[in-house]
């Protein structure tokens, strides 16, 4: 009798301890269903937040990589034009390495205008021409302490521009660049046949369109004449002339056919080419700022253009050849390329509603430039930088020390023109502080970060 009691017994406990267990397991499929559904509902704010911010920062691939990077819609606004001097080394001869390109690269993440510049290999770097020495050739100044710095002090010194980066690019790089992305098609535009067994050097192409693989790449930017002194026709630029535009259409054909969607996972290949035969000083937080505006750039908008000079009578330069730059007619180049392409765009006058943009003519802006970088000597570069470029400084004087350069805009002046002084000067960010008692029109703050 006791037995079945206890039989009974574990029969209820039995039963009770199922219900328990199924009660148990309601509750965690319960509990997992809401962790599932809070979690897809975090994903779907956070999508619809992602997905608003891309469309904020554009839209497209530029959008995202911009969201990607911490971008917001006022980001690109306050990007200046990148500057950067770009010069390809060849490294066949033994302890040397010579620049064969120099050229000086701008890109405007806002006008998606971009510019390159060359400047010849043989230009003069010197004080006296005719006591001029191979040394004081531009190309071979790199090649002496294998210092880019130099190199750019004296392009900068020969343009007047305030260039703060330098990429130097092994020749070896643009073979195997061209290689990872399955070669480069170029229009080549003349027959090419020169060999220098110094150097180990072999140019043999045909004229016409074809698709270059790395080593036919280094053949076509290295070349200057052939074997029997014949080089490109006059019409498209001798020697070395010819050579600089060769190279320049070339690095177009390159960006615009390394830029291809399909090449977004050879990405891993590229960047290890660029580790292992670039050197530079551009910093990644520079870089990133603006990958994501490059990616949409269209080459079309790209202008290209040789530093204005002459090769002088060798009675004249000590018997060395050497390009000596015009003065006059660089400053005006620069002037054109890197500072009025956009200016020229702006209308004279615009008016929307109630509010009138005053005259965008920049000899009618009146600037004032106070000084507030801790450094005497900085305010009459800032001057020198902003007349130079052809705004009118009206005021100067100094203010309380300050991290940032600040661009301040008190009477309407249009953005383009703001974003102009800013790339002049090279640093600073742009405020609007609209004053009707204000007797200038910007008021420019310099900072330590200038």
């Amino acid at each position: 009798m006791e037995k079945k009691q206890m039989n009974k017994k574990d029969i209820k406990n039995s039963k009770n301890n199922n219900k328990s267990s199924n009660t148990k397991k309601k509750r965690k499929k319960k509990t997992w269903k809401k962790i599932v559904f809070v979690t897809f509902l975090l994903l779907l704010i956070a999508g619809g937040i992602f997905a608003y911010r891309v469309h904020k920062n554009g839209g497209g691939m530029t959008g995202m990589l911009a969201t990607m990077v911490g971008h917001d819609e006022n980001t690109k606004k306050n990007l200046g034009e990148f500057k950067v001097l770009l010069l390809g080394i060849s490294t066949d001869e033994e302890n040397s390495e010579l620049t064969d390109t120099i050229i000086v690269a701008s890109y405007n993440p806002n006008t998606q205008k971009a510019t390159l510049l060359s400047i010849p290999r043989d230009t003069y770097t010197g004080k006296n021409t005719a006591r001029a020495t191979a040394y004081e050739k531009i190309n071979a100044l790199y090649s002496r302490k294998h210092r880019p710095d130099e190199t750019l002090s004296a392009v900068n010194e020969i343009t007047g521009l305030n260039i703060e980066y330098y990429i130097v690019i092994k020749n070896e790089a643009l073979i195997k660049l061209v290689d990872v992305i399955g070669g480069v098609t170029f229009n080549v535009p003349i027959d090419m046949n020169y060999d220098d067994t110094s150097q180990d050097l072999h140019i043999h192409l045909k004229k016409g369109e074809q698709k270059l693989d790395g080593d036919k790449a280094e053949q076509l930017v290295r070349f200057r004449h052939n074997n029997n002194g014949t080089s490109y026709p006059a019409e498209y630029g001798d020697n070395d002339l010819g050579r600089m535009r060769t190279q320049r259409e070339f690095i177009l054909q390159v960006i615009k056919q390394t830029a291809k969607p399909e090449n977004i996972f050879k990405l891993g290949q590229i960047l290890d080419v660029a580790k292992d035969n670039v050197i530079t000083n551009v910093d990644f937080n520079v870089a990133k700022d603006y990958i994501p505006y490059a990616v949409e750039f269209n080459t079309e908008n790209m202008l290209t253009e040789t530093l204005p000079g002459d090769v002088p009578s060798l009675n004249k330069t000590n018997y060395v050849s050497i390009f000596v730059h015009d003065k006059a007619k660089t400053k005006a180049l620069v002037q054109e390329l890197f500072f009025d392409r956009d200016i020229e765009e702006i209308e004279e006058e615009t008016t929307t509603g109630e509010e009138t943009t005053i005259s965008n003519r920049k000899e009618d802006i009146s600037i004032e430039v106070l000084n507030g970088s801790g450094s005497n000597s900085n305010l009459q570069k800032v001057v020198n930088q902003l007349q130079g470029a052809g705004f009118k400084v009206t005021r100067t004087g100094s203010t309380n020390t300050t991290t940032k350069t600040t661009i301040i805009n008190k009477k309407n002046v249009n953005e383009t023109l703001l974003k102009n002084m800013k790339d002049v000067i090279g640093a600073g960010s742009i405020e609007t502080s609209e004053s009707s008692s204000s007797k200038v029109d910007v008021t420019i703050i310099i900072g330590k970060d200038y």
